[in-house]
């Protein structure tokens, strides 16, 4: 059985790492990554600090994909590019 926040023996659940940038756009993970997560995409795109990690390549990717949700899309993905160049498209 599936708890929700009504059912669950333990009381509703709390959103962990929540900051108050986690309601602005992009910010939806706020304060949930660790700095050895790092380096992060999220102010080049207008997103709070701490967001859109890239310290590997798969992050990257994820932050690529991601990218819609933030304010400035292309300032993440420029980011990115910039510290992954081979998940730049090709041409």
């Amino acid at each position: 059985m599936a708890y929700n926040q009504t059912n669950n023996p333990l009381g509703p659940a709390k959103k962990v790492g929540s900051t108050k940038n986690d309601e602005k756009p992009g910010g939806s993970n706020a304060g949930k990554y660790d700095s050895s997560e790092g380096p992060f995409c999220g102010p080049a795109g207008g997103a709070p600090k701490g967001t859109y990690p890239v310290g590997t390549e798969k992050r990257g990717k994820s932050a690529i994909k991601l990218a819609h949700n933030a304010p400035n899309p292309m300032g993440i993905k420029k980011c990115v590019y910039k510290e992954w160049p081979v998940l730049k498209p090709k041409k």
